[in-house]
């Protein structure tokens, strides 16, 4: 909540007094939650209106004797469909995205800097600038390639190779061995947490231990899936780490 409107005047009067700017301040309600309230209800109501004016581009019906040769998802989850090629499914359909949900979640109770607030700040918050921005380049890449370079039984196609055009199987995958993929894991996992508060000892202090751990676990877990992502497309290699119970 912000400062109340007499705080305001008076910090105002001190700023003028002292020969500094000051901002005033007024309250969250109802100032600003009016006018979102406002723009809500007349976005949802443009959506309806246009729904009702130009019908949605649905595909034919289905015909149960023709399975097409790509059976892709909406393009708002081909992003998850395409993620299903490099993990398990409950590592893709569940874990990755709840890591994402955790993670902004967590932002304000993790970076408190009130540097830059309200404003795009990229000197004043770089970490929070490139942990969003790599996010959502991340995802909006899935949905790309899932959407465009993928064609007949997912194989990948590149911009102008016909889908007519049938590819040969794709190499087999493989699998680390056990010892390496852990060692692998673990040697991530501790040059990810460590060179940080190394090379940048007063972000760590200023964080704290706690805060610190879960933001770095957060981010190396948002790097991991590119990282496994170029790991399979490059070295062809499906797990890193491959047991009876789980996959990585």
């Amino acid at each position: 909540m912000a400062e109340s409107p007499v705080r305001s005047e008076g910090a105002a009067r001190e700023g003028d007094r002292s020969g500094t700017a000051s901002v005033p301040m007024v309250e969250v309600w109802p100032n600003l939650v009016f006018i979102e309230l406002v723009a809500m209800v007349l976005v949802t109501a443009g959506l309806v209106a246009f729904s009702l004016v130009v019908e949605a581009p649905l595909e034919g019906m289905a015909d149960p004797g023709y399975t097409p040769a790509v059976a892709k998802a909406p393009w708002y989850f081909v992003g998850l469909q395409e993620l299903l090629v490099y993990f398990d499914p409950w590592i893709a359909g569940v874990m990755v995205p709840g890591i994402i949900i955790v993670g902004l979640m967590a932002i304000p109770y993790l970076d408190r800097n009130p540097a830059g607030t309200g404003r795009y700040a990229f000197r004043q918050r770089p970490l929070a600038w490139i942990a969003f921005l790599s996010g959502m380049a991340l995802w909006f890449g899935l949905i790309a390639i899932g959407e465009f370079a993928r064609g007949p039984h997912w194989a990948w196609y590149w911009p102008g190779e016909s889908w007519d055009v049938q590819k040969p199987a794709q190499p087999p995958s493989w699998d680390l061995p056990l010892g390496w993929g852990i060692a692998a894991v673990g040697s991530y996992l501790a040059a990810g947490l460590a060179l940080p508060a190394v090379l940048f000892p007063a972000f760590r202090r200023q964080l704290g231990t706690v805060r610190y751990l879960l933001a770095m676990s957060l981010l190396l877990g948002l790097f991991s899936i590119p990282l496994k992502i170029l790991l399979r497309l490059v070295f062809g290699i499906h797990y890193v780490v491959a047991t009876d119970w789980f996959n990585i």
